[in-house]
């Protein structure tokens, strides 16, 4: 039987949001012992917790999350172990690693601060080189376990999703795939008009 990991953070009130987005507020507003019935409202960025953004993040016309093929969302997978590189680069042995069509996680261990102040002011960034290597590979998500891969002004984020590479951002529980040379990525959005959406990432084992 497969064995499934879940690579998501749980969206909850007070989910960590990125600085200045809108913060994640999860509310119950009906109870079934008062009211009959138990109801949450959700108020959120949505760039909150685990989640995808779209090309229309940073590419002014660029394709909203409902736009995207569900082929985009399940593959194939390929750990990138990058623990330590507080600047993440091309290194030539990932060119027999990475295939096209693959959904590559890149693996800081950065995840391990998640909810802290350092999180958010220190994480890992990527450099144009990888980010090339990974358009140039026809790779078709890439996900991380930290919340950008870039910072001001965007560069990287600009060059991915421009090429039609969605970003999966905020993983968790990536060593639990060290080693591994064979698994699957699911990773399903909303089928919502926006530029981003939360997701559950799930890797399968066989």
């Amino acid at each position: 039987m497969p064995k499934l990991i879940d690579l998501s953070h749980l969206l909850q009130d007070e989910t960590p949001a990125y600085p200045g987005d809108r913060p994640c507020h999860l509310m119950q507003i009906k109870s079934a012992e008062r009211d009959g019935y138990t109801s949450f409202s959700l108020s959120t960025g949505l760039h909150a917790g685990t989640h995808l953004d779209a090309p229309l993040h940073f590419v002014a016309k660029g394709a909203m999350v409902k736009d995207l093929p569900l082929e985009t969302f399940i593959g194939r997978g390929r750990l990138i172990d990058v623990r330590g590189e507080a600047v993440v680069g091309y290194k030539p042995e990932y060119a027999s690693l990475v295939e096209t069509g693959d959904i590559v996680l890149l693996w800081t261990d950065h995840s391990k601060r998640y909810g802290t102040a350092g999180y958010y002011g220190e994480h890992p960034v990527l450099t144009d080189e990888l980010a090339d290597f990974l358009i140039t590979s026809g790779v078709k998500l890439l996900g991380l376990d930290f919340p950008s891969p870039d910072r001001m002004p965007f560069a990287v984020h600009k060059k991915l999703l421009g090429a039609g590479i969605p970003l999966i951002e905020n993983l968790t529980n990536l060593a639990g795939l060290a080693g591994l040379n064979h698994f699957e990525i699911m990773a399903f959005p909303l089928k919502i008009g926006a530029e981003g959406s939360p997701v559950r990432v799930v890797a399968k084992i066989m």
